[in-house]
């Protein structure tokens, strides 16, 4: 990703993690991080780019499955469970090559970019070619999402994911034969050839303990473990999911995990919706992360997460589109308070704050960059700025910018994203691909069939 030269950035507002503040000044430096950020700078410097709205730390989309995004209210008609969505999910699935997939997901990450997200954790298991051949290249379907990332402008972390088996000691389904690489050690050796770039970092995933098997999970962790990288896992999605390893291995999924050295604190369990006392405790008790992405939660009739619980056991709490029924991740973050609000009628859960922090630095630690997700100097250059005169958040307070970021603005108030510190959205408008809407028009009817 190229880098802008010396630059300043004059913020009207900044959120600086705690509260937020008027007239800010932050310089960039030639590494694309903040080489300085001082405060009471009430008019901007000479030569200074004018933010004016809500600046924030860029946005962490901590779970991503791109192509989910050519489903989007198709899989509204009728009626069903995550079971019949599944299935709607593997014809898109079986339509993708390296240069459809490279379209779609150019074009899912620039809605991202203009949704304020600067950096995306991208769950990755379509591998190979239908079938399951490998391709030439046989990371080609990986490498052209890190290349879609670059073209959007925006950061990834590329979580490559082990998808071995169909269930419990069942093979992959006619779908599923371009997840596989047959074994763990395969799946390493092929991931071991992607190397990171400038704006990617590469991570690991089991897609969840009913498609890799017990006597192999062990492998993918050490594979993370000997590179330090992100490690991220569905977790207890599905109470089916569940009853299913009960039956197999007399015990949960977390405590599954567990005991084949999964948990930790490079580790994230995404959903972790139906969970035990005792795994909560295991979680909490590893600081193995949670990554909570309520707006697919809640299409998919998942169930609620016990995110309140599981942050005071100790696992730290990030937030993701997943399947991508809209991308906001303002949305996915007030979602996670206003749903403990319904389950536990009660008020309060999280301050604006705290869902901030989950939006950012919180997502960006899971992602494997904990020097990103906070406006401070040394940090990476991501920010974004939300307008504070739309019809959606005029009125309130400057001072009440966080509250009104969380529970009143939307990703179409994003006005300006910047990423090592170039601006990737102007104004609104994406300044790589020039019409994002047709792009996601063209990309999704070429993979639809």
């Amino acid at each position: 990703m190229p880098l802008t030269a010396h630059k300043t950035y004059w913020l009207e507002h900044a959120w600086l993690g705690t509260h937020v503040e008027p007239g800010v000044a932050l310089a960039v430096s030639a590494d694309g991080r903040i080489a300085d950020l001082r405060t009471g700078v009430d008019t901007p410097p000479p030569g200074a780019e004018v933010l004016r709205g809500l600046t924030l730390p860029g946005l962490a989309n901590a779970h991503s499955h791109a192509f989910h995004r050519a489903l989007r209210s198709t899989v509204q008609v009728g009626s069903g469970t995550f079971w019949t969505w599944r299935d709607l999910m593997y014809k898109v699935a079986q339509n993708l090559t390296p240069d459809s997939y490279f379209a779609l997901a150019r074009a899912v990450y620039a809605e991202m970019a203009l949704a304020g997200i600067t950096n995306v954790g991208e769950f990755h298991y379509v591998h190979h070619a239908p079938g399951g051949a490998p391709y030439a290249d046989p990371n080609a379907m990986g490498e052209a999402l890190i290349e879609a990332a670059a073209a959007a402008g925006i950061r990834i972390t590329l979580l490559d994911t082990a998808y071995l088996s169909a269930g419990f000691g069942q093979a992959p389904n006619p779908h599923q034969q371009r997840f596989s690489d047959g074994t763990a050690e395969a799946w390493a050796e092929r991931a071991s050839a992607l190397k990171p770039r400038e704006h990617a970092l590469v991570g690991a995933a089991i897609h969840s303990v009913r498609a890799v098997p017990a006597d192999q999970l062990a492998t993918v962790a050490r594979w993370a473990e000997e590179r330090e990288a992100p490690l991220h896992v569905h977790l207890s999605e599905q109470t089916a999911e569940n009853d299913a390893c009960q039956a197999a291995h007399g015990r949960t999924p977390t405590q599954l995990l567990a005991d084949h050295g999964v948990l930790g604190p490079r580790t994230t369990g995404v959903h972790n919706t139906h969970l035990t006392d005792a795994d909560i405790a295991l979680l909490g008790g590893t600081t193995t992360g949670t990554c909570m992405c309520p707006t697919t939660e809640r299409d998919l009739a998942d169930g609620i997460g016990p995110a309140t619980r599981l942050q005071h056991a100790g696992s730290p709490l990030s937030l993701g589109s997943d399947s991508h029924a809209v991308i906001d991740l303002l949305e996915e973050a007030r979602a996670m308070e206003l749903n403990e609000r319904l389950r536990s009628r009660t008020r309060g859960h999280w301050t604006a704050n705290a869902l901030l922090a989950a939006a950012t630095e919180d997502g960006h630690a899971a992602l494997g960059l904990p020097d990103a997700g906070r406006l401070e100097a040394g940090a990476l250059a991501d920010f974004t700025t939300i307008a504070l005169d739309s019809v959606r958040t005029a009125g309130p307070p400057a001072r009440l910018g966080a509250e009104t970021a969380v529970f009143a603005a939307t990703a179409s108030d994003v006005r300006h994203t910047v990423v090592a510190g170039r601006h990737i959205v102007r104004d609104g408008a994406h300044t790589l691909v020039p019409d994002v809407p047709a792009a996601l028009t063209e990309s999704i009817a070429a993979v639809r069939g």
